[in-house]
């Protein structure tokens, strides 16, 4: 009976049916438990969507967790392990906020938005049940190592604009961090226009910034468009 629990609750693969509807069910569940975040009030439908999608949630990570040693494959040892790993802690993660949100004692903390907004992690568990968001998941993993370099790239960037800016520009940025603000802008090609140079040599900053910047940006995209096309090559290759 567990095992078949257990194949039910896991990712579908092949032919397994009721599998694939519980895929597509707490797919369901998971975009219902985050419309009461595309609204600044409550009213009685969101409690009633919190309510049955937090439910949900308790008796998926429940069952999980009494699978656990067929998941992890580790004897009574897995039972200790499984609210450890990483897909555990996210779900742990999508139910406290709602049971701190249920809880009218809460209401009057300063940190009542932040455990509210805090729901949006919910957005993870998708990753359980979507083949294409593990596929996508897959390709960072295995492109770790370049997206770092480039990620790293970045950040040394706009840390270098950032203090050259910041030194040729002392009138317009106040802070360092209003630099750093303005080279992440500038890298990006954003341009919001809040906070810019104004001197003939700031505005050629920018410009090298800017241009540099589309360079930048380009590479990590690259890299995972690669990456996502080997996965789609060796998934049809299996089939």
């Amino acid at each position: 009976m567990r095992r078949k629990i257990f194949d039910i609750v896991e990712k579908s693969t092949g032919g397994n049916v009721p599998s694939a509807i519980y895929d597509i069910f707490m797919m369901i569940i998971i975009v219902l438990s985050l419309l009461p975040l595309t609204s600044k009030t409550t009213n009685k439908f969101f409690v009633i969507v919190e309510i049955i999608t937090t439910a949900v949630f308790i008796i998926d990570y429940i069952i999980r967790w009494s699978t656990a040693d067929l998941k992890l494959a580790k004897g009574k040892r897995s039972f200790l392990l499984y609210p450890f790993s990483a897909m555990a802690i996210i779900d742990i993660v999508s139910i406290l906020p709602s049971i701190f949100m249920l809880n009218s004692a809460f209401k009057a903390l300063k940190a009542f938005r932040l455990i509210r907004a805090m729901r949006v992690f919910r957005f993870l568990k998708s990753f359980r049940y979507s083949k294409n968001i593990e596929i996508i998941a897959s390709v960072f993993k295995k492109q770790k190592r370049s997206l770092v370099a480039v990620g790293g790239l970045a950040v040394g960037y706009i840390l270098i604009s950032a203090m050259i800016v910041f030194n040729v520009e002392q009138d317009t940025f106040e802070t360092f961090f209003d630099a750093v603000y303005w080279a992440t802008v500038s890298l990006t090609t954003v341009g919001y226009g809040d906070i810019y140079a104004i001197s003939p040599i700031g505005k050629a900053i920018t410009m090298i910034s800017a241009l540099l910047g589309v360079a930048i940006v380009a590479l990590p995209a690259g890299i995972v468009t690669a990456g996502y096309m080997k996965e789609i090559e060796k998934e049809n290759e299996e089939i």
